[in-house]
């Protein structure tokens, strides 16, 4: 009885640590599988700002010439972490967003209106820019054109849904929505002279990711802007 209470024992024992060392090297397993994608994840993002900020210049071509001057003085002082970067192929824009819409913040990026959805998070993201100057190419946006955002948890596609006018005192367009949203704004007419009286809206919704492959890319040059050879920004970090 002695020997047999003493087997048991010892082969509970051997259990006990097998299932142990099981759960151990499972754990190990699940961490060394987290650690990957958080490091793909940083370099996917990592990546996208480098993008944004290498040395070539972004296509000033539509821009006003004190807003090119305004442009050139910002770059030399130093700017916020990006949160995401914004790429309109249609009107070739590549661009950072920069958290506020301060006049430093607007004259060297875009900006993430406060108080709306962080960009590539649920809701509705604002996003602002200066009509001369990166979203001056807004004013050829149409409904179904795509927009890239990058952030540290990937890439998002989105489509325009609508464009649109309002006054400056209607926000609703930065109200919640039920899916995950992007409302750029920007000021109107876009080559009005003084200080402009409208504002122009252009709200873009998530391509799921199910639809993408029949969402093809609408401009040949991506690859390049994504390895930042063309129409990059300079940013001072």
């Amino acid at each position: 009885m002695k020997m047999l209470r003493s087997w048991l024992l010892q082969l509970g024992e051997r259990t006990l640590w097998a299932l142990g060392l099981t759960g151990l090297l499972a754990w190990g397993a699940f961490q060394i599988g987290a650690g990957i994608d958080t490091r793909h994840a940083l370099q996917e993002f990592s990546a996208s700002r480098s993008s944004a900020r290498t040395a070539g210049l972004p296509d000033q071509s539509l821009w006003s010439p004190e807003r090119i001057a305004a442009w050139r003085t910002a770059r030399g002082v130093p700017a916020s972490v990006p949160l995401a970067v914004l790429r309109i192929p249609k009107i070739r824009l590549v661009v950072p967003i920069l958290p506020g819409t301060d006049d430093r913040t607007l004259d060297r990026a875009v900006g993430h209106i406060e108080e709306t959805a962080v960009p590539g998070v649920d809701g509705n993201s604002g996003i602002a820019g200066h009509r001369d100057g990166f979203f001056r190419g807004l004013k050829d946006v149409a409904p179904g054109d795509a927009i890239e955002l990058d952030t540290l948890n990937g890439k998002q596609i989105y489509r325009v849904e609508r464009t649109w006018v309002v006054d400056p005192e209607d926000v609703s367009v930065l109200d919640p929505t039920p899916s995950r949203a992007m409302t750029l704004v920007t000021c109107y007419p876009f080559y009005y002279v003084g200080p402009a009286p409208q504002r122009f809206i252009v709200r873009a919704v998530q391509v799921p990711a199910a639809n993408r492959a029949a969402a093809p890319d609408a401009c040949p040059l991506c690859a390049r802007w994504r390895s930042g050879t063309v129409f990059g920004f300079s940013l001072v970090s």
